[in-house]
């Protein structure tokens, strides 16, 4: 069934192609008369003009027997033929135009005032009698009765005054003025009065504008045609500046305030811009009576305000705050703020108005405007109360216009914040990722002044969120950029982002930037983007301080392009060669770029070899001699080959004129425009160097800064296990030491008691063993108290050797003692800690007293043993006991003296 609709809906397709031929056909036989009978012989033959005939001749010709599109012709050529032969065109050609003109249609009228106009405005007539020949021809046809034609000779006349003489003018301009501004005359002629009032009194000095000028600018004011008095209005600027500022207080300010109050709006509103324009020629006075109340009253809620003045008002309120901001209260700043804050959400959904929509959105574009002037008013101390959300609401608006309005100004914004920058950053946000490329091609006029405030902490910044949020936002928005079709915009956008090499880190642009730009580069068809892109690519580079990344991005730059698989990517390095020689020196250029391009005089693809050719001048003029001698037989040896191998004509034909340049190259380069190269390529070069030396000197601080932490760390360790030891010592000490103290303190009372219980023959015998314990503190050498304890020593060994009952006196006092330094040591365990000294020498006490009492437990067995064998011979027991005692006592006495220094700073 298929199969046989197909085959009868294919005999219906020739007829039908058939058919559209013969139409074709039928037009263009159509075509052929109509085209054969444009133009008749006879007409042919009016057009022809003998080519003999110089220009002036010609112009004359055709003026007086051409056609009227001939005359146009001659007359919009008319500049031309001034510039080239001025006195022979103003004697034969503009009498002749003048006669055209009588009776002229719109279009020769048109022609004549505008070729006039350009003769006036490019300063082509060098004497007055040729502007006055003009100058009549102007006010001659000055009332033409088209408006159109009637402007446009204005516009020629007002351009005339600037260029005539005051007397010429008094003359010839003024005394007709008079005439014409009489209310008998057209509103045309008086409209076109008030405009030559303005442009005349310019020309005169105070004296004749104010005799002769301000009495008719103050009749036309007064004029029943409300155009007039609105363009009499705004004329009045230019005659106050010229009348000065006393006369424009007495003269001309009381005629602005009533044509403020004037019946219709228009005045009203030309009355309130002359005014406001008007502001920096007042005093304070002035400003405090006369303009304060007139914008109090526009900016009070409560009264009737026109449109056009609050269209006007919002235009100029920057301008009206910085002027008035020292004549104002804070109540009327407060009140000037409400009524900005009122302006910027004008015809917003929220807000109740009848305005038209166009209106209300020029009106908000005007608030964006004045948002850096505002910021200036409130101070940016003050900016997050009092601006920040009118300005947040206007990076958010509806309309696109008001936000690419908003795009163009933020970097006044954020360079009046300065360090206070990261407030507007969820602004910023917003803009970078609006779904409008107007937006974004507003934005990206200034972006690198922006970035510059934002990121100006340059090494110092940290990888926070916002930092993270904004890189990620200028990525994202060169995507969506390069996803267009707008090529420009890329091509703008990369020219910003340029100046991120001097704004980040170069770690952190080498992660985020630098791939993208080269993907760009090597992906991107339109021809000025991977240009850009090239030399944003060589701005990364070079400014790059890392000396592996500077060899990874030369790396991928030589493998994927110069020596890529895509012929089109070997022409864009030759581009980048091109952009490289303006970026580098001379020296870093041809160590790291010159080698390359030249071995493309290999490639297979005659288009490369045809650039690399025009490249060639460019790359001779980067180098020097004698240094580069090897790099000058590399390039001659290259041209060489390329003349004689060469068969493609193009390059053939590039090489021969390349050639005829290198050989040029030294001879027309002048001696001061080589001078100017030479410093700036050391200019160049001193910078790379300085990079380098910052590349070391980071290395040699980031070396210093590890060691340092791997120092303090080191430090840090040993400090905890040396204060987790003197924890352990300590706690072992007072406990451990507590315990030994009172064992051994024991042992001595008891060895005492028994020793006392013996016979008083054997006193001298064993009254000493018990006090043989030596003080660790002697051991220990504490140098302070060896005196005292030799004094006491000898003391105690007197007292000895004098009587035989008073050592069992003296031991059983001297173990009281002790057993009240171990209480005191008992109750205040805390001493031991204070004091890591004292704790350590009671830590040694103990542990020789641990080991003196195992001492006097073994003589104590010798001694036993003695007393069982009486055989022995005591003469040498009694010395070693003497000796025992004397050493005993010396200890006692010396740890009587270390529980008195404990228990006085206990006490302490």
């Amino acid at each position: 069934m298929f199969s046989g609709r197909m085959t009868l809906s294919a005999p219906c397709e020739p007829p039908e192609e058939l058919q559209e031929l013969q139409e074709l056909q039928e037009l263009a036989f159509i075509e052929r008369p109509i085209r054969r009978s444009l133009k008749t012989a006879e007409e042919i033959d009016q057009l022809t003009v003998d080519e003999d005939l110089n220009d002036v001749e010609r112009a004359v010709y055709l003026l007086s027997f051409g056609q009227e599109v001939q005359r146009a012709s001659v007359i919009s050529n008319l500049p031309s033929l001034v510039r080239q032969n001025p006195a022979e065109t103003f004697r034969r050609v503009v009498p002749k135009v003048r006669e055209v003109l009588n009776g002229a249609g719109a279009e020769i009228q048109l022609a004549a005032a505008t070729s006039f106009l350009t003769i006036l405005q490019d300063d082509i007539i060098l004497i007055h009698t040729h502007t006055f020949s003009i100058l009549k021809t102007v006010l001659l046809h000055l009332n033409h009765r088209d408006a159109v034609v009637s402007t446009a000779w204005l516009e020629t006349l007002l351009s005339a005054i600037s260029a005539l003489p005051k007397e010429t003018i008094k003359q010839e301009v003024l005394n007709p003025l008079l005439y014409q501004s009489q209310l008998s005359h057209s509103p045309q002629a008086r409209l076109a009065a008030c405009r030559i009032l303005g442009k005349a009194s310019s020309k005169f000095d105070c004296l004749i504008v104010k005799k002769e000028l301000l009495p008719l600018a103050r009749s036309l004011c007064q004029d029943v045609e409300s155009e007039v008095r609105v363009c009499m209005c705004r004329q009045l600027e230019s005659m106050a500046r010229a009348i000065g500022v006393d006369d424009t207080r007495t003269e001309l300010l009381p005629e602005l305030l009533e044509l403020a109050g004037d019946e219709e709006s228009s005045v009203r509103l030309a009355a309130f811009d002359s005014i406001i324009s008007l502001m920096e020629m007042m005093d304070g006075d002035d400003l405090l009576h006369l303009l304060v109340p007139l914008v109090m009253s526009a900016c009070d809620a409560s009264s009737q305000v026109d449109k056009g003045v609050t269209v006007s008002l919002s235009f100029q309120f920057g301008k009206l705050c910085s002027g008035l901001a020292g004549s104002l209260s804070d109540e009327q700043k407060e009140l000037l703020m409400q009524k900005f804050q009122v302006l910027c959400i004008t015809g917003l959904p929220t807000e109740e108005n009848q305005m038209d929509a166009s209106e209300s959105t020029l009106i908000r574009c005007n608030c964006c405007y004045n948002i850096p002037a505002m910021v200036a008013f409130v101070e940016p101390a003050h900016f997050l109360s009092n601006l920040y959300p009118s300005f947040s609401g206007l990076c958010s608006d509806p309309e696109v216009s008001v936000r690419r309005s908003v795009a163009a100004t933020i970097h006044q914004v954020v360079k009046m914040l300065g360090p206070n920058a990261h407030v507007v950053h969820k602004e910023l946000m917003l803009l970078l990722q609006d779904s409008s490329l107007e937006v974004l091609d507003a934005l990206m006029n200034h972006l690198d002044e922006t970035l510059e405030v934002v990121l100006s902490r340059g090494d110092n910044l940290t990888l926070d969120n916002k930092l993270q949020e904004l890189l990620s936002a200028l990525l994202s928005a060169e995507q969506k950029v390069g996803s267009s079709l707008r090529w420009r915009l890329h091509e703008k956008l990369l020219h910003r982002y340029s100046c991120l090499s001097r704004l980040l880190p170069g770690e952190l642009l080498h992660q985020t930037f630098s791939a993208r730009i080269f993907t760009i580069l090597t992906t991107n068809k339109v021809l000025p983007v991977q240009k850009e892109a090239a030399r944003t690519f060589c701005t990364f580079l070079r400014y790059n301080r890392k000396q592996e990344q500077r060899q990874e991005m030369m790396g991928r730059l030589i493998q994927e392009i110069a020596q890529g698989r895509s012929y089109w990517n070997r022409l864009r390095f030759l581009d980048v060669c091109e952009i490289a020689t303006e970026i580098f020196s001379r020296k870093y250029f041809n160590k790291h770029f010159l080698i390359p391009a030249l071995e493309l005089v290999h490639d297979p693809v005659a288009n490369v070899r045809y650039k690399l050719c025009q490249l060639l001048p460019r790359l001779r003029s980067s180098l020097r001699l004698p240094a580069d001698k090897l790099l000058l037989q590399k390039l001659d040896f290259c041209v060489q080959k390329i003349l004689c191998r060469e068969k493609d004509k193009d390059v053939v034909a590039m090489i021969r004129k390349t050639v005829l340049e290198l050989d040029k190259l030294d001879l027309s380069e002048p001696f001061h425009k080589r001078h100017e190269w030479d410093l700036l390529d050391q200019k160049k070069e001193k910078e790379e160097m300085l990079l380098l030396e910052m590349e070391q000197l980071e290395r040699q601080q980031n070396d210093e800064k590890l060691n340092s932490d791997k120092h303090m760390e080191r430090k840090r360790r040993d400090s905890k296990t040396s204060l987790s030891s003197t924890k352990s010592m300590s706690v072992s000490s007072s406990t451990g030491g507590a315990s030994s103290g009172k064992e051994i303190r024991k042992a001595k009372l008891s060895r005492s008691r028994s020793l006392s219980s013996q016979p008083t023959s054997a006193k001298p015998l064993n009254s000493d063993r018990p006090l043989k314990v030596k003080d660790p503190s002697s051991s220990s050498g504490l140098g302070k108290s060896t005196r005292d304890d030799s004094g006491r020593m000898a003391h105690f060994t007197l007292t000895t050797q004098s009587t035989s009952s008073m050592p069992v006196l003296i031991r059983s006092k001297t173990t009281s003692l002790l057993d009240q330094a171990g209480m005191l040591e008992q109750r205040d365990p805390r001493t031991s800690k204070l004091d890591p000294r004292t704790g350590n020498r009671e830590h040694r006490n103990n542990m020789m007293e641990h080991r003196t009492s195992s001492l006097e437990e073994r003589e104590h067995r010798t001694i036993s043993l003695d007393h069982r064998d009486p055989r022995t011979s005591t003469l040498g027991q009694r010395s070693k006991t003497m000796e025992r005692g004397s050493g005993m006592m010396d200890s006692q006495s010396r740890r009587l003296s270390i529980n008195r220094k404990s228990s006085s700073f206990q006490l302490e």
